[in-house]
Formats: structure tokens, C-alpha cells, sequence
């Protein structure tokens, strides 16, 4: 599943291409298409990512809601767009003519989990039942930290839990856990909200660079393959990163094997030496 970063990004390219330019809508598989009637025509007014939602504004028609889930895929093209191949939910083209200075440009939906048109006060809704996001810089830590501080579960779960923290996922959580020397089994009540506001701080970071590179980089400059001349990741994830599906191998700063177990029907990575309880 697309961690946050993606979502973000996506937001971005949205905007860049389509932002107050008419477009054609359609919906080829026609799950969407009453949906895609009334945007057919209207211009793109605002993109807005929270955690793994995307929102497509267009105006007083309404939003666009997206949730990739583990399958969808939102790809972009220039030029005139090709027949529909598989399940388009959701297409997207700039109207010839409407965008004097380039191509024409065309997206792709296929596959999500949720693609829906919502009023401006159940976009709202949606977005006070998640947590805040490290990538919105109106996001508060402080709210996730209310709810952490009280918990028993497990730190690795509580990080997971998109009403407590929107946007991280199975990658983020392994590393910004070990990057930070905490046992994923560690109760949230007995985080220190030092140890958090460091995590917050971590993430905000990593996630940004996520965004501007994407791809997730989570190893420190002493810990890159040139730094230690060992060869880089190979892996469809891409990016270097310090125990994610990395279980069995040795660890980059111990050498000790890292660790894999279940945890909330993900996989969890962890470094059982550098990160003790």
C-alpha cells in the first residue's frame, strides 16, 4: 500500500497538470460514471493529501476522494490518451486547446479502494477521523501523543493505526523505530513523550525527503553502501533502508540478524540487539 509520501506527491503532480484546466472525465469501467458526468467539463480548483487520502477539489461540484488501498494506481501521460486498458475507474484528460503552453495531459485510476465524489462537510468528515499527518504542517503531534500515552498496545501497532497517525506505513514504522533504538513491542504509555516528539520530528523529515525523492531513503550517511562499500539494496521497494525486508540479514549497524514477525496481519522488521526494551 502507498505509505504517505506517495499520496502527497500525487497531490502535487494533480495540480501541476490539470489545476484550472477543464478536462474531460470519464470513467471507462463505469463504477464512477455518475460521479464522472458531473465533474465532466469542470477544472480542477484544489489537491489536498491527508495520510493516504487524496482529495480533488472542483469547486461547488465537490471532491474527488481517493484511497489506493494495496492495488490502485494512479499513472499520468502526455500526449492524446490511448484506449482504456483494464479497469480505468477514473480518467482524467485536458481538453485540446485549454492548455495553450504544452501537450495535452491524461491520468489513469485504476484499482482503488475507494474513488467517490463528497460534499465539502463529509470530506471534512473524513478528515477528522484521521490522525494527524506528518507531511501537513498544520498537523499536531500533540494529539497523536494524547492517545499514545495512554496505550497498551504496542508502539508498532499504535503507528499503524491511521486515527492516530495518517500517512505512515509498514516502511516508515520499521525504520523510524529503529532509527531511533525503540523495541516495536514497547506499550505507547511507556514512550516518553521525548521519545515521541523525536519520532514526530524523524518522520517529518524522512517523509518530506520521501516526497521530494520518491522513494523511501531511511539509512544515515555513515550507513550508505558508498560509506560502507557494500553493494546497494536490491528490492521492487526500492531505496536503502535499515531492516525493512531486510529479516535474517545482518543488521547494518550490529550485524546482528535482523528480525521479522506478524504484528496486526503486517510484517514488522526489527533489530532485536539495537533495539532492547
Amino acid at each position: 500500500m502507498p505509505e504517505g509520501h506517495t499520496i502527497h506527491r500525487l497531490a502535487r503532480e494533480v495540480a501541476d497538470r490539470f489545476a484550472g484546466h477543464p478536462l474531460d472525465v470519464s470513467s471507462p469501467q463505469g463504477k464512477f460514471a455518475d460521479g464522472a458526468a458531473l465533474l465532466d467539463g469542470a477544472a480542477p480548483s484544489a489537491t489536498e493529501a491527508h495520510g493516504k487520502h487524496l482529495f480533488l477539489g472542483f469547486g461547488p461540484v465537490g471532491w474527488v476522494h481517493i484511497h489506493l488501498g494495496l492495488y490502485g494506481t494512479f499513472r499520468f501521460g502526455e500526449g492524446p490518451p490511448p484506449a482504456p486498458v483494464g479497469q480505468v475507474r477514473l480518467r482524467l484528460v485536458t481538453r485540446p486547446g485549454e492548455r495553450p503552453a504544452g501537450p495535452l495531459h491524461y491520468a489513469d485510476l485504476r484499482g482503488p479502494t475507494r474513488c467517490e465524489l463528497l460534499t465539502e462537510p463529509e470530506k471534512q468528515a473524513v478528515g477528522d477521523r484521521l490522525g494527524p499527518d506528518p507531511l501537513r504542517p498544520a498537523s499536531d503531534p500533540a494529539a497523536a501523543w494524547a492517545r499514545i500515552s495512554r496505550s497498551r498496545t504496542t508502539v508498532a501497532a499504535l503507528l499503524m493505526d491511521q486515527k492516530i497517525v495518517a500517512g505512515v506505513g509498514n516502511v516508515y514504522r520499521a525504520e523510524v523505530l529503529f532509527r531511533h533504538g525503540i523495541d516495536p513491542y514497547r506499550a505507547g504509555r511507556d514512550l516518553t513523550r521525548t521519545a515521541w516528539e523525536a519520532l514526530w520530528d524523524d518522520l517529518v523529515a524522512l517523509m518530506t525527503d520521501g516526497v521530494r525523492k520518491n522513494r523511501i531513503d531511511t539509512v544515515r550517511h555513515e550507513h550508505t553502501p558508498e560509506a560502507m562499500g557494500r553493494p546497494p539494496r536490491v528490492d521492487d521497494h526500492g531505496g536503502e533502508v535499515y531492516v525493512y525486508r531486510r529479516a535474517g540479514q545482518p543488521c547494518l549497524v550490529c550485524g546482528g540478524p535482523v528480525a521479522t514477525a506478524e504484528l496486526a496481519a503486517r510484517n514488522l522488521f526489527w533489530c532485536p540487539s539495537c533495539q532492547r526494551r
